[in-house]
């Protein structure tokens, strides 16, 4: 017995594919490419097109929401406070989550992220720490000071957007 594919589950299924991608890549390499993002970007006007519950009013708040978003996480990026790809990863994720989940996923982010970073305080992240790249000076030396925790926020951000996102397009 086959189950009918649902046309507004395609997009969606990038979006999972991607959000996972960039989850996994920020992890690794403490980087997100902009490859990723850009899928994410372009995935979601054929989502919008196509899952029958979404307007285009309901798109274009969505849209409002991500660029605020998007400003305030470039105001936080440019005080050194979170990384670019962060930024730009949380703005597209607010694009998928819609008006109606923003806050929600916000949230959830941050709950995601402040366990994360516990975990890596402790002697299991110091060794997962250990495995990745090192926080660098401009000049490309490693960082003074104490030894800085780099959170892969990518990871909170996207399992965050997976879980507002996705239950309700089953609904």
């Amino acid at each position: 017995m086959t189950m009918p594919v649902t046309p507004h589950l395609i997009p969606l299924a990038g979006f999972a594919g991607l959000m996972a991608a960039s989850a996994i890549e920020d992890f690794r390499r403490l980087i997100i490419p902009n490859g990723l993002i850009l899928g994410l970007c372009v995935l979601w006007p054929l989502h919008v097109a196509i899952a029958p519950m979404l307007t285009l009013g309901a798109a274009g708040v969505a849209a409002l929401c991500a660029s605020a978003v998007f400003i305030a996480g470039a105001l936080l990026f440019s005080r050194g406070l979170i990384g670019g790809g962060d930024v730009k990863l949380l703005a597209a994720a607010t694009l998928w989550a819609g008006p109606a989940a923003t806050l929600q996923l916000l949230v959830l982010t941050a709950l995601i992220g402040g366990l994360l970073s516990l975990l890596l305080l402790t002697p299991v992240g110091a060794l997962i720490a250990a495995a990745r790249p090192t926080l660098r000076e401009p000049s490309g030396d490693p960082a003074r000071g104490a030894n800085p925790v780099l959170v892969p926020y990518g990871v909170a951000i996207a399992a965050a957007a997976l879980i507002v996102t996705i239950p309700p397009n089953f609904g």
